[in-house]
């Protein structure tokens, strides 16, 4: 199983420093980003290979390669997209495509959250499941959370932001296990999703498989400090997690 890091975006509600950063690299404390902070989780729970998907401001990446690789202990490739200006991340993962049959523990580059994810997914693995979603229960939801609304018969009925937040069962957070038998099926989905619209998310992509009956199961992560990076709010939110008073 390896790690992979979705970092194509641009992030343009994070400028001045997604000026020439992508949001993976925007700073949380001196020497810690959100891609700093995921690598290290994937080196604590025992991965040694991780991919990023890279596009937007690809080369700031690209000359933190060897420092990464180093300070983590993970061989790190690089996945290039070469549309993520204009197209959404359904795409982004699709171009990941080629690693999905090694197993993969799947993170949002602008997600910070503790390592304690990862091991609850990992924990979960096992029978007939093939695809992992880390979720928030706990969290009270509102319209922006990409929502889930999941039951134990049939796995993630839906997947989306447009949903009554009272009838959800959690918020996704962002990171996914994907084991290889998920891999052919995944990548059909992908693809049939930006095709049908190159501005839909890879959790469009998540719907198209339980819409043809494929079971996507849930790992609920518990009480834990996390929050997704699209803001300023959010950054200051992130570095009050990374560095409490």
């Amino acid at each position: 199983m390896i790690g992979l890091v979705l970092a194509a975006g641009a992030g343009r509600r994070l400028r001045p420093y997604t000026d020439t950063l992508p949001k993976a690299l925007v700073p949380i404390d001196a020497g810690t980003t959100p891609l700093d902070l995921t690598l290290a989780n994937f080196a604590e729970v025992g991965l040694t290979d991780a991919a990023i998907v890279v596009g937007y401001a690809a080369a700031a990446i690209e000359a933190r390669v060897g420092d990464l690789q180093d300070r983590y202990g993970v061989r790190l490739q690089l996945v290039h997209n070469d549309k993520a200006e204009i197209w959404n991340n359904a795409y982004s993962l699709w171009c990941a495509r080629d690693l999905f049959a090694e197993g993969v523990l799947l993170a949002n580059g602008d997600t910070v959250h503790p390592v304690s994810v990862e091991r609850t997914l990992l924990d979960a693995r096992g029978g007939d499941r093939r695809l992992i979603l880390a979720l928030d229960t706990e969290k009270q939801l509102a319209d922006e959370e990409m929502k889930v609304v999941w039951d134990d018969a049939v796995g993630v009925r839906r997947i989306t932001k447009l949903m009554d937040p009272a009838t959800a069962t959690g918020e996704y957070i962002g990171v996914t296990l994907i084991e290889p038998a998920a891999a052919g099926d995944l990548t059909a989905a992908l693809r049939k999703t930006w095709q049908n619209d190159p501005d839909l998310y890879y959790e469009d992509g998540y719907q198209v498989l339980a819409d043809a009956g494929f079971r996507i199961d849930v790992a609920p992560i518990g009480a834990v400090d996390w929050v997704e990076i699209d803001n300023h709010a959010d950054l200051a939110r992130a570095r009050e997690i990374v560095c409490p008073s």
